[in-house]
């Protein structure tokens, strides 16, 4: 029987181009899902990209991760270069520490950097509750990072001044906020995310009718319920600093949510001149998981006039 000689190039060489064609192919195509880890003074920053075009990055709120946005974000990817990054602390990842470093302060540092190292010029910003807050207060400090902002029902109020209205903010925050702050006090954080994310929405049952997968998230992010309520006062921003913010502003609320966030949402308005209130009809504070259709088209009607 003859042995025959084989080129081990012949083979091998195939191979890698086919793997390399491969590789690139999966790379380009930006339609999907892309995970990656962003260094972020001094820690790592997990996050999802998808799509191409101008950057928008997206901000989750408490108890959650980049995965707040599974439901929002394909719409959106299908016209821009979208960006989802967990915050520090939040995700299933460890901590760098124990969480000393949280605050509001914090992830605005680190998004601010976190643009800078997408080195995509300045961006545009979307922001669901505390991470409404995170986007205002970049664009406040670094406006020059920042295309135009979507804030979805922030939650701060360090600009609310008329007395009435810090009055309402103090009731509505017991009794959205309380029963959860009171269960994690108790060293119970499981037991603390159903009451917040039905306090948060004002709507009892909210929790048992999300979908599994959401569920999932806000479970893996219970543990930073102590760390929210611990944290330092955020930054004290004013209604006169607002309204020196120089790019577009659409500020965004629920016709249905609580008198916190409509309070909230409805001042930050009046303080940006131009900035327009933009309402989504039926809306609860959940309204990118539970409408996330409509959510979409608020955001992309923003985007597609901010200039």
């Amino acid at each position: 029987m003859r042995i025959r000689k084989v080129n081990a190039l012949s083979i091998v060489l195939p191979l890698c181009l086919s793997m390399l064609a491969s590789c690139s192919s999966s790379k380009l195509d930006a339609s999907q899902p892309q995970f990656r880890d962003a260094s972020v003074n001094g820690v790592q920053l997990h996050y999802e990209q998808q799509g191409t075009g101008e950057t928008v990055v997206l901000i989750h709120g408490a108890i959650a991760d980049y995965r707040a946005w599974d439901a929002a974000r394909d719409a959106i990817a299908g016209h821009y270069r979208v960006v989802a990054p967990s915050n520090r602390y939040f995700g299933a990842a460890s901590w760098p520490d124990d969480g000393a470093q949280f605050s509001m302060q914090t992830h605005a540092d680190d998004l601010a950097a976190f643009i800078r190292a997408l080195n995509a010029g300045p961006v545009d910003l979307v922001g669901w509750s505390y991470g409404a807050d995170i986007g205002l207060v970049v664009a406040v400090q670094h406006p020059e990072l920042v295309r135009s902002v979507f804030a979805y029902e922030p939650s701060l109020t360090t600009f609310v001044t008329d007395a009435s209205d810090r009055q309402a903010i103090s009731a509505d925050q017991q009794q959205a906020f309380g029963p959860a702050f009171a269960a994690s006090k108790r060293g119970d954080q499981q037991a603390a995310v159903r009451p917040f994310v039905d306090g948060v929405n004002g709507a009892p049952g909210t929790y048992d009718r999300l979908p599994d997968r959401v569920r999932v998230v806000t479970s893996e992010n219970a543990r930073t319920i102590p760390l929210q309520l611990n944290a330092p006062p955020p930054p004290a921003i004013t209604c006169a600093q607002l309204s020196k913010i120089p790019v577009p502003v659409a500020i965004a609320r629920g016709t249905l949510t609580r008198p916190f966030f409509r309070i909230a949402a409805d001042t930050a308005n009046r303080c940006i001149p131009g900035s327009r209130l933009v309402l989504i009809q039926n809306g609860r504070h959940l309204a990118p998981v539970e409408m996330p259709a409509e959510f979409d088209t608020a955001v992309l009607a923003f985007l597609s006039r901010r200039n």
